[in-house]
């Protein structure tokens, strides 16, 4: 008997240890990891300078709270502004950095509505599950948040219809990650920049997923020269160590004065410390180009797979987070199941789409033994 909640459907492998690109199970078989701990471990497992900024500071101090100066959050925020208008607030969590964003959005502006779109997914608390387009995860938990509206992604013209003086905000993910790895239309969202700033909603920009190199830029909104007002990220900011954290510009600063929002262990001093070196290790021109150099290889070599496999519909996606469109809920558990059986470990998005997130220090030859066998998993399909 389990003394677990049930609300995971857990594989029977239990990860016990990590090194680079590759993950180990209790049974000591080594996998190669495309999962990354669901774009968390960018920088794979057991970077060296990542375990040590972590254990340098666990022999230092943990926890300290919000209530005193901490110069680690402040760094973290310099370097996650990177040199634009940026002031930043960390949390545990995406959802919590979502939940953030929609309180700002709906402080700052004193208006109610929030306008998001089909297939998003922004987290499961209340505020962020309702801002996320999935009505199935709706279920068994309304009434959920007033204020939601639901648009179809990638088109402007229902956005225009809906854009009044109530909406307070807009918020989208630049690539839908559990719907499916579907990438926006530069002109599409350099369109909502436009009718946002025109109507005087704030663009809210989730990078829970996308952020931190996963994409190829530091944030993936970078690619399409867009400038949002509030960009919330977590996942791969501290490489598996707890931590979220949402950007707004300057000008909102004082919307969050002292009572309006708070943590008790948001910015905790080994969070602080370990986002600090991913950043540093990431945020190099070099780095970035290379996960987009990777990204484009491994995106080409997939696309082969539509010729010579009536189960593939489509290979979509930016940088290392790719997603390949098969034909139906079975294949895709037949291939989790082959990959599986080839020590790669992936997951899904969506119902059909195979999501490919292997560590960003991924290199070229693993990267070629990691398509080939993804490759022979989905050709061998019936």
């Amino acid at each position: 008997m389990s003394h677990l909640f049930p609300n995971y459907v857990r594989d029977e492998i239990e990860l016990v240890s990590g090194k680079g690109c590759y993950v180990y199970d209790q049974q000591g078989n080594q996998y190669l990891d495309f999962v990354s701990g669901i774009a968390v471990n960018n920088l794979g497992h057991q970077h060296p300078k990542v375990v040590n900024a972590l254990n340098q500071q666990a022999a230092k101090i943990w926890h300290s709270s919000n209530l005193y100066t901490n110069s680690l959050q402040e760094n973290v925020a310099k370097k996650l502004a990177a040199g634009k208008d940026y002031v930043t607030f960390f949390c545990n969590s995406g959802a919590e950095a979502n939940e953030a964003a929609i309180k700002m959005a709906r402080k700052a502006t004193g208006r109610e509505k929030i306008i998001s779109f089909e297939q998003s997914f922004h987290g499961r608390t209340y505020g962020a599950l309702s801002a996320t387009g999935q009505p199935q995860l709706q279920q068994g938990f309304l009434p959920i948040v007033e204020g939601f509206e639901y648009l179809p992604y990638n088109q402007i013209e229902p956005l225009k219809e809906k854009l009044d003086a109530s909406v307070a905000a807009v918020i989208l993910e630049v690539v839908q990650g559990e719907g499916g790895i579907i990438p926006a239309e530069k002109e599409w969202l350099k369109s909502v920049e436009h009718h946002c700033r025109a109507n005087g909603s704030l663009l809210i920009i989730d990078e829970i997923q996308t952020g931190i190199g996963r994409t190829g830029d530091l944030f993936a909104f970078e690619s399409y020269a867009i400038d949002p007002d509030i960009v919330t990220v977590a996942k791969a900011l501290a490489n598996g160590i707890p931590v979220g954290a949402m950007l707004g510009k300057k000008k909102l600063a004082e919307v969050f004065g002292p009572g309006s929002h708070g943590t008790t262990f948001g910015g905790n001093n080994l969070a602080m410390s370990v986002a600090a070196t991913v950043l540093e290790e990431i945020n190099q021109e070099d780095f970035l180009a290379a996960v987009k150099s990777k990204g484009d290889y491994l995106i080409n070599e997939l696309n082969s797979l539509i010729d010579k496999s009536e189960k593939v519909l489509a290979v979509r996606g930016k940088g290392l987070m790719i997603g390949i469109e098969l034909d139906s809920a079975d294949s895709l558990k037949q291939v989790l199941n082959n990959l599986k059986t080839n020590n790669i470990l992936a997951l899904k998005a969506g119902a059909t789409v195979l999501r490919l997130l292997p560590p960003l220090i991924i290199d070229q030859q693993t990267l070629a033994e990691g398509a080939k066998k993804i490759k022979e998993s989905i050709l061998i399909l019936k």
